[in-house]
């Protein structure tokens, strides 16, 4: 195999964020995926995404399974933690380092066979005991790596060069509504301006973030008639929101066209601000969403924006009440407190 290595070489005159990187700071190794796939434009979008939010790269955690979408990690981030699992199984891999260390920051990337197929139960359990972390499927709705399947999440009567599909799609958005997940969006690979603000919501978002983002297989899967081409969903769009992104730090203006707007502010104290295309949405209401995306799926359409969010969510770690202080800090007297601890605590289940 062929390594081709970037080179080191950084102009001076890069623009450096608040934490002094430059946007080559954010990068990976150079891309082995097919020219134009929808994959690499979501890898742009989270170095941009990381870079503006001021993140050091080392503060980050990223974990994946088996497939193109889990081959991503190696191209954004080169500088942050990382963990390439076995197909299916990212979450519960990602679940162990988050309960050992929660001072990190956690992104599982995902795809739809990864996460809708042989890995749909990992994932079901992963959003409903409310990990801190931001799950995102690449979804273009086929097996890019063995040539062409279907995907789970692929539509009923898709046609390939060799089959028609007869089964039923999986709507990972549906599902994560259904689990509890805390914070649900939709994107579109090719939308640069929704996406990254979409993005930065769910990183700094306590709780279980799933973000859904149709990804088109330009090698497999970008035939008119599919779902998860370039060309459908730019002309079935209905995207509930436009986002903008505002980190409460020195002001920031923006010229914003009529519509409604609403702010969410988050944990952390960023704001979400919503310019509501459709006055009847409300991100804050989960079972108005799940009826709104099936209304919209029947009548054809691929609902894009942030669909739900509980502004105060508790994660996994408030639930179990876990130690505040990383497993690998912990002394040896926090972790073998003595004969008269562990009598009480077996008192606690007599």
């Amino acid at each position: 195999m062929t390594y081709i290595a970037k080179p080191k070489f950084v102009h001076p005159g890069l623009k450096k964020n608040s934490v002094g990187f430059t946007h080559r700071d954010y990068e990976g190794r150079i891309s082995t995926l097919c020219a134009g796939c929808g994959h690499d434009s979501i890898s742009a979008a989270l170095i941009e995404t990381f870079f503006e939010l001021d993140i050091q790269p080392h503060r980050v955690a990223k974990f994946s399974g088996i497939g193109c979408s889990s081959k991503t990690p190696d191209y954004f981030l080169g500088q942050s933690h990382g963990f390439n699992s076995v197909h299916g199984r990212m979450p519960s891999v990602l679940t162990g380092a988050n309960l050992a260390n929660r001072d990190l920051i956690y992104i599982g990337v995902s795809g739809d066979g990864d996460s809708a197929s042989i890995g749909l139960g990992q994932f079901a359990h992963c959003v409903r005991r409310g990990l801190n972390m931001t799950y995102i499927c690449e979804n273009n709705g086929v097996y890019g790596l063995t040539k062409g399947q279907f995907s789970a999440t692929a539509d009923k009567g898709s046609r390939s060069k060799t089959a028609v599909n007869n089964d039923q799609p999986i709507d990972l958005v549906g599902m994560a509504l259904l689990l509890g997940a805390t914070y649900v969006g939709r994107s579109f690979s090719g939308d640069k301006k929704q996406l990254v603000p979409l993005l930065k919501g769910a990183i700094l978002h306590k709780g279980m973030a799933v973000i859904d983002i149709v990804s088109p297989c330009v090698q497999f899967n970008n035939s008119p008639q599919s779902t998860k081409s370039y060309d459908f969903v730019r002309e079935h769009n209905d995207a509930v929101n436009r986002i903008d992104f505002i980190v409460p730090r020195a002001e920031i203006k923006a010229d914003y066209e009529p519509g409604t707007i609403t702010e969410v502010r988050q944990h952390d104290g960023s704001i979400l601000r919503l310019n509501k295309l459709d006055p009847a949405y409300d991100p804050h209401d989960r079972s108005k969403a799940m009826a709104y995306l099936q209304e919209r799926h029947a009548a054809g359409e691929v609902v894009t924006g942030l669909l739900y969010i509980e502004e105060n969510a508790d994660d996994l770690h408030h639930h179990l009440n876990t130690a505040k202080t990383p497993l690998n800090q912990l002394n040896e007297k926090a972790l073998c407190p003595g004969s008269a601890k562990l009598a009480a605590l077996n008192d606690e289940y007599r």
